[in-house]
C-alpha cells in the first residue's frame, strides 16, 4: 500500500457493527418448544444441585431474574418459573448457522462468544441502519432467532450502543434493537452514561471510580494524563481513550490469528474471589513467559471463564501499545474478568491469552522506562526457571491455593 493509499485507508469511516442474539439460549428453547413463548421461564440447573441462570426469558426478566444468578435465588423472585436444563448441541448448531449468514456478507467476522459477534461492513456501499435492518431479517427468517445490534464506527461504542438499545425496549419481549451512533458522535454519546457501560469496566473499578468522585464515562474522559498514571498507571490510558470513543481495534477473524493461552479447569468449583485472581495471575505469568520465550509481541488479551452449567464465554481487549510483560496481562485480564463475574459466582475453567502477535525487535532508549525495568527483571526469573525449573520462584498467592486445577 502506498503512502497516499495509506492516508486514504485512514479518513475512511469504518462501520462496525455488534450482533447479539436476543437471549439466546432461551429463544432456541422456544423454537424447540413453542408452548414456552411468552412465558417466564430459564435455562439453568436445579436449586438444589448449585443451579445457576445460564438464560432467561425477557417475561423472567420482568421479575429481576437475570443470568448468573443462583436457580433458588431466581425461584424466589418467580415462582412460577419454568426451568429448561438446556439442548447445548442445538445452541452450538444455532450459532453456527448465524455466524455462515454473517460470513456471507463479509469475511470480517469477529465471533467473541456462540451469541456474539462483530463485523466489519465498511466496504459495502449502503449505510449502516439499512445493513443491520437486512442481517436482522436474514437471521430471523433463516434462523429463526430475534438478535439486536449496535453500529459505529468501532467496536467498543457499536458494542455500548447495543447494550443501549436493548436496554431502552422493555416490553418483555425481545428487543430486537437496532442502534446507530453516527461518526463524530462517539464521545457524546458515551458522556453521560454510568461509567460501568464502558466495556472492561467492571463492579469493583466502577466503585472505585465512583469514591472518586467518576460516575460518567465523561467524567473519565475529562481526566488529566496524570491523574490517570495515578490511580490506573499504564491501563488508565485505555480507560481515557475508550471513555472518548477512541478505539482503533480491528475486527478480526481468530482463524487467521496467532494466539498464545492457558487455561485451568478446576478439579472442584470455585467461587473465592481471591483464589480466582491468583489463577488469573498464574495464568497471565505463563502466558507472558511463552510470549518472551517465543520472542512475541501481543497487543489483545483475552480471557475464558466457563461456569458449572459449561456455558463458556470470552472477552478481549486490546491496549494501545504491544506488550508481553506479565503484570500488563494480568491487569487487562483482571479488568475483563470483574466485567463478567459475579461476587460468589463459581467458575469451572478460566483461560488467558494474548493475541495479535508480532515479533519482538529490540529498541534502543536513552532512558529506561519502566517496561524495560520490568522486562529486564523477567528475563532474570525466566533464566532462573529455565534452569533450575518452572516452580523455583514463585508468587507469594501460589502458596494459598485452595483447588487443585486440571491444566
Amino acid at each position: 500500500m502506498t503512502a497516499a493509499e495509506t492516508r486514504e485507508d485512514k479518513k475512511r469511516i469504518r462501520k462496525i457493527i455488534h450482533i447479539d442474539l436476543d437471549a439466546f439460549f432461551c429463544a432456541v428453547e422456544e423454537l424447540l418448544d413453542p408452548s414456552l413463548a411468552g412465558k417466564a421461564f430459564a435455562v439453568g440447573g436445579a436449586a438444589g444441585e448449585r443451579g445457576v441462570i445460564s438464560s432467561c426469558s425477557y417475561p423472567a426478566r420482568r421479575f429481576g431474574v437475570h443470568s448468573a444468578m443462583p436457580t433458588g435465588q431466581a425461584l424466589r423472585l418467580c415462582p412460577e418459573l419454568i426451568l429448561v436444563h438446556g439442548h447445548y448441541a442445538e445452541y452450538q448448531k444455532a450459532s453456527r448457522k448465524t455466524m455462515e449468514i454473517l460470513e456471507d456478507m463479509t469475511p470480517l467476522v469477529e465471533q467473541i462468544s456462540i451469541d456474539e459477534a462483530f463485523l466489519d461492513m465498511t466496504d459495502l456501499p449502503e449505510s449502516g441502519r439499512v445493513i443491520a435492518l437486512y442481517i436482522q431479517s436474514m437471521v430471523k427468517t433463516k434462523v429463526g432467532l430475534p438478535c439486536s445490534l449496535g453500529v459505529a464506527s468501532n467496536k467498543l461504542v457499536a458494542k455500548i450502543a447495543n447494550n443501549r438499545g436493548k436496554s431502552e425496549n422493555r416490553t418483555g419481549s425481545p428487543p430486537c434493537a437496532i442502534k446507530v451512533i453516527p461518526p463524530s458522535e462517539e464521545a457524546a454519546f458515551l458522556a453521560p452514561l454510568p461509567v460501568d457501560e464502558l466495556w472492561g469496566i467492571g463492579p469493583k473499578t466502577a466503585a472505585h471510580l465512583n469514591k472518586l468522585g467518576i460516575t460518567t464515562i465523561g467524567d473519565l474522559a475529562a481526566q488529566a494524563d496524570a491523574w490517570l498514571d495515578t490511580h490506573f498507571g499504564d491501563y488508565g490510558h485505555s480507560l481515557s481513550r475508550h471513555a472518548r470513543g477512541i478505539d482503533h481495534r480491528e475486527v478480526v477473524n481468530f482463524h487467521d490469528t496467532k494466539s498464545i493461552s492457558n487455561e485451568v479447569t478446576f478439579s472442584q468449583d470455585v467461587h473465592d474471589e481471591q483464589e480466582l485472581h491468583a489463577t488469573l495471575r498464574r495464568l497471565s505469568d505463563k502466558v507472558g513467559s511463552r510470549l518472551r520465550e517465543d520472542r512475541f509481541l501481543a497487543s489483545t488479551v483475552r480471557i475464558k471463564i466457563r461456569w458449572p452449567d459449561f456455558s463458556t464465554f470470552t472477552r478481549q481487549v486490546t491496549l494501545d501499545e504491544p506488550f508481553d510483560q506479565d503484570s500488563i496481562i494480568f491487569e487487562a485480564a483482571l479488568g475483563l474478568f470483574n466485567g463478567i463475574w459475579q461476587k460468589d459466582q463459581p467458575v469451572r475453567l478460566l483461560g488467558v491469552g494474548a493475541g495479535n502477535l508480532q515479533a519482538f525487535a529490540v529498541q534502543m532508549n536513552l532512558w529506561e522506562t519502566r517496561s524495560d525495568r520490568e522486562r529486564r527483571l523477567l528475563k532474570a526469573v525466566d533464566e532462573i526457571r529455565d534452569r533450575f525449573g518452572k516452580d523455583v520462584i514463585q508468587r507469594g498467592t501460589r502458596l494459598t491455593k485452595k483447588s487443585t486445577p486440571k491444566e
